[in-house]
């Protein structure tokens, strides 16, 4: 088990009060971190400086804003996966069946694919199955965290600090001169075709998962008619 994972989890959570009294723990957590570099500890202090700091209304418009009216940043991970296909509707009850099966319980209205609650499930189980299940789905958390990065937004350091833990390659240094992103009206980033990840989108991802990994973060194939 490791509680960095949970650390991790609540930096990505809805800012609230007790996130907010809870920030020195986190922080320390995180200062002890071997795994992590002292540029991903220090970018993590920035983030949760910047939640102290904030007025709570305005982290929690912010947070709103940035995760919850687009695709690209999107913290339910099938979403980048199958969209709003059947497959991930099966996908979440498969997941939630594998939370159950080691005890642990979702908060209420809270969907089993969303990072945090992946996270926080994973702190408390081995490392070893932290890294079957965040090496699965690592294209996606480097896909959200680059486009994280695109908007200069200090949370792509708790996605930066995820691939670390498990040893996988980071994010990809954002363009020198580029502006920020601007995300597009809500109804227009919807619209848009889903991103493609899985075999199509990432050399390697179509291979087998290990048999010890716990869910499967590619596109299912269609059965034939």
């Amino acid at each position: 088990m490791t509680i960095t994972y949970k650390a991790l989890s609540a930096l990505l959570a809805y800012p609230s009060a007790e996130l907010s009294a809870a920030l020195p723990e986190i922080e320390a957590i995180v200062a002890r971190e071997p795994k992590l570099s002292r540029a991903q500890r220090d970018a993590l202090h920035a983030l949760a400086a910047g939640l102290e700091q904030a007025d709570l209304l305005d982290a929690q418009e912010a947070y709103v804003a940035l995760f919850d009216r687009g695709r690209t940043t999107s913290l339910h991970l099938f979403e980048h996966v199958h969209g709003d296909s059947r497959e991930r509707g099966q996908a979440m009850v498969d997941l939630k069946e594998v939370y159950a099966g080691h005890g642990y319980s979702l908060s209420v209205n809270e969907l089993p694919d969303f990072l945090p609650a992946v996270l926080e499930y994973l702190s408390q189980r081995p490392q070893a199955e932290a890294k079957d299940m965040l090496g699965d789905c690592a294209h996606i958390l480097r896909a959200v965290g680059e486009a994280l990065q695109d908007r200069a937004s200090a949370y792509a350091a708790v996605l930066s600090a995820a691939l670390a833990m498990v040893g996988e390659p980071g994010l990809a240094a954002p363009a020198r001169d580029r502006p920020p992103v601007k995300d597009k009206p809500i109804d227009e980033e919807w619209v848009d075709e889903p991103v493609i990840f899985g075999p199509a989108g990432a050399p390697g991802c179509g291979a087998p998962p290990p048999r010890t990994a716990v869910m499967q973060f590619t596109p299912r194939p269609s059965t034939p008619r």
